[in-house]
């Protein structure tokens, strides 16, 4: 039986996609750039996701993320602008951005009636509690499990055994992972880190594609209103 959700932020809870455009659209005028057009943001994903893969492995850290992002994907966007000054104000816009995936709230009052619910999150600390915030969402968490303040990135035995340690300290002392789910986006740290750990697992699809059981996701969804059937 079911007693703890675990459940990711970034393009599950809120969407990083519209903040991401937002702030290249918005960015790009401020500083003079040439415009965004939604072709620039398949470049930004591409290369930020296959930043975050290597956080993920261990192979680079957050800082150096920070440092080289934007310089890649000017680059390769053929804007000669300071990657680092954008990524100040990328992230300075980050802090207090909060849109929410459609049904996120009402998800979030439908699992923290029922279950004990908590954040599970790559990111900065002070960051992702701001926007929770923001979105008027924090209140529905027992427990915020946040990177930065762990010491470990999803998907890392060492996140996830931080989260338990605290969980069962807190009341559920002999809290086993099958009585976890995890609900997140990433196949590579939600899905992949939950199945590791020996818990249930949701992948939050927005856009499915063909082959989505290849994730090895005991429940696929396209829409958060659709977890409600299964928890």
């Amino acid at each position: 039986m079911i007693k703890v959700v675990l459940i990711d932020i970034d393009n599950t809870l809120l969407s990083f996609t519209g903040y991401v455009k937002e702030a290249m659209k918005e960015g790009f005028s401020h500083f003079g750039l040439k415009p965004y057009t939604e072709a620039m943001f398949p470049v930004f994903e591409r290369i930020n996701n296959s930043l975050w893969r290597q956080l993920e492995q261990g192979t680079l850290s957050f800082e150096e993320l920070t440092e080289c992002r934007w310089d890649l994907i000017l680059k390769e966007l053929g804007i000669d602008f300071d990657g680092k000054v954008f990524e100040e104000y990328f992230r300075d816009r980050l802090f207090y951005s909060a849109v929410p995936e459609d049904g996120a709230v009402d998800l979030l009052k439908y699992l923290s009636s029922k279950y004990t619910l908590c954040v599970a999150s790559n990111g900065p600390y002070d960051q992702q509690m701001n926007r929770l915030r923001v979105g008027e969402m924090i209140d529905y968490f027992d427990h915020c499990f946040i990177s930065s303040r762990i010491g470990a990135q999803k998907p890392a035995r060492q996140f996830f055994d931080s989260c338990f340690s605290i969980l069962r300290e807190s009341g559920f002392h002999n809290l086993a992972p099958e009585e976890v789910i995890i609900i997140g986006d990433s196949i590579s740290s939600d899905i992949s880190g939950g199945i590791d750990y020996g818990m249930h697992t949701c992948l939050y699809q927005k856009n499915i594609m063909p082959g989505r059981n290849n994730s090895g996701a005991d429940h696929v969804v396209g829409s958060l209103s659709e977890i409600k059937r299964i928890l």
